[in-house]
């Protein structure tokens, strides 16, 4: 589901006398659907701008990301908009939605923009809510009210609303105890069982060994490690 080629990345420092900065050289590889992968590797070696690029909110200076059959590299915004509507989801660390919206409009606004009816969405964000331990009576308030932990279980349940066959996640059990931890490895898992292809970023050692097939040290690739 994720296929990688020959990707590069350079950074032009215009306000440096357009300085250039090589992070990554020569990324190739692939993951298959029901396959989760690990980023690993030193800081600086550039795991989270590879994940920036798979998501398109970085260009590549060069080679092929091909997410259903979509090369991302050289596609039209609209395009990517739409890949990330119904095909390629995204968990990051930080929650970032409007004001005075409720945490269950937020949480199921994702499947309605993959063409999922509001009420059955609704239905959805409210199972995962109560999955991820989010009080009932607070579903109908803003999230940006809610601790930092409780912030990230919305945003994982954002990313887990609708069943995209590409999934990136950042650190997803970042900020969680044992117990909501479980509950989001058990929904990793049942993205993965169902065909989903994973990238992710796990500090999380236990989280890692749990769920990934196998890991990719972006430090082979980085210019900036050697």
């Amino acid at each position: 589901m994720f296929d990688i080629t020959n990707l590069s990345k350079t950074f032009t420092l215009h306000h440096n006398q357009n300085t250039e900065i090589k992070v990554l050289s020569d990324v190739s590889f692939f993951v298959e659907s029901g396959e989760c992968v690990a980023l690993v590797g030193p800081s600086g070696s550039g795991k989270s701008t590879l994940m920036r690029m798979l998501y398109g909110n970085y260009l590549a200076t060069c080679g092929k990301i091909k997410i259903d059959n979509v090369n991302i590299v050289n596609a039209d915004p609209q395009l990517i908009t739409e890949l990330r509507r119904t095909s390629l989801g995204y968990v990051s660390q930080f929650l970032r939605v409007l004001p005075r919206v409720a945490t269950l409009r937020i949480v199921a606004e994702p499947a309605v923009r993959a063409g999922v009816e509001l009420v059955e969405a609704e239905a959805r964000a409210a199972d995962l809510l109560a999955r991820l331990n989010i009080p009932e009576k607070l579903w109908k308030l803003s999230p940006l009210t809610f601790s930092g932990g409780e912030q990230q279980r919305v945003n994982i349940a954002r990313g887990f609303i609708y069943q995209y066959p590409a999934l990136l996640l950042d650190e997803p059990t970042a900020s969680l105890d044992a117990k909501n931890r479980e509950s989001v490895l058990k929904l990793i898992e049942e993205a993965k069982a169902r065909g989903a292809a994973i990238i992710g970023i796990f500090h999380d050692e236990f989280a890692r060994k749990r769920l990934c097939n196998r890991e990719i040290n972006t430090s082979t690739f980085s210019l900036k490690t050697k």
